[in-house]
């Protein structure tokens, strides 16, 4: 159990840009918590450095600008790059946001839809990883939405779009145990590459009138405009906040919260759930992330531009 008078101290680690750093200190359930976004900007050894160094000393490490884990209809593959630097923690509980994935992110569309913020029915989504946000891709079928998933588009920039769950799940288990084995550089966009834009894949971002997922694979491959769309993402700045009201996007979704003016990422924000519980992930169950978001009332953050 974590100390109760001891505020929780949550670091992410993060293959990102350090350009991207951010501190917020906050009130959660009355504990005081410190959380840190840290940036190696896309360097293995000083992350593996940074890990090392905070392991035994904080409450949480999250692992952010990569994940530990890709899911697909119950299976959980696991990235080599990313189990490199979980293997470097040997105290600390170690996170990278898929608890929050499975369960606040269902949540949060959800309550989009019972809010009235967003209606999804025949709307069309563009969800641009779904094996990175199943929770995400399970829902959109539920709420009648249209979706797209942009699974072999953005992470391996194969043209062909996916449009059923169950195609999803033969791509995915048949992928999966190769793409997990590439460097996660040539997947995901890491390091400057996450402050620059190349805008391809025009079509499917045309096509959709909900994008939907991962921010920066939104950033790195989004056209000049976006007039008119909505935007469901999360690790968003004051500076992301503004480009996209630029290039023409109505309406922005964040599924986490705002903290001193911006939202930080799933992973982040799992370690202050694992912090407040005073519990190992691996103990967690979908039930106790959601026993916590119920005491937190955390809503999603919805900006009309």
């Amino acid at each position: 159990m974590t100390d109760p008078i001891k505020p929780l101290h949550i670091v992410s680690v993060s293959l990102g840009s350090s350009s991207r750093d951010s501190v917020a200190e906050v009130t959660l359930l009355g504990r005081a918590v410190r959380i840190e976004r840290r940036g190696t900007d896309e360097s293995f050894p000083r992350a593996i450095a940074m890990i090392e160094e905070l392991d035994g000393k904080v409450d949480a490490i999250s692992l952010g600008g990569i994940d530990l884990y890709l899911v697909a209809a119950g299976k959980k593959f696991m990235i080599r790059d990313a189990k490199r630097l979980a293997n470097a923690v040997k105290i600390t509980p170690v996170v990278d946001g898929s608890g929050l994935k499975h369960t606040l992110e269902r949540r949060a569309l959800l309550w989009l839809q019972q809010s009235g913020a967003i209606d999804f029915r025949g709307k069309k989504v563009l969800l641009v990883s779904a094996v990175d946000r199943f929770g995400m891709a399970e829902t959109l079928p539920e709420l009648e939405a249209i979706p797209c998933f942009g699974d072999l588009i953005f992470a391996l920039g194969i043209p062909l779009p996916i449009s059923s769950l169950a195609t999803l799940k033969l791509v995915a288990w048949t992928l999966l145990p190769i793409i997990c084995a590439l460097p996660f550089s040539m997947i995901y966009p890491t390091g400057e590459k996450q402050e620059t834009t190349v805008s391809k894949h025009g079509k499917y971002f045309a096509w959709a009138d909900i994008i939907a997922g991962d921010f920066h694979y939104i950033r790195r491959y989004m056209p000049e405009r976006l007039d008119g769309k909505i935007i469901i993402t999360n690790t968003l700045t004051e500076k992301d906040l503004a480009l996209l009201q630029a290039r023409g996007v109505a309406t922005l979704v964040s599924t986490t919260p705002e903290l001193n003016g911006r939202s930080f990422g799933t992973n982040a924000m799992e370690g202050v759930i694992v912090s407040l519980l005073g519990k190992r992930p691996e103990e967690l169950t979908p039930q106790d992330y959601l026993s916590c978001l119920d005491q937190l009332a955390w809503t999603p953050r919805v900006i009309r531009f």
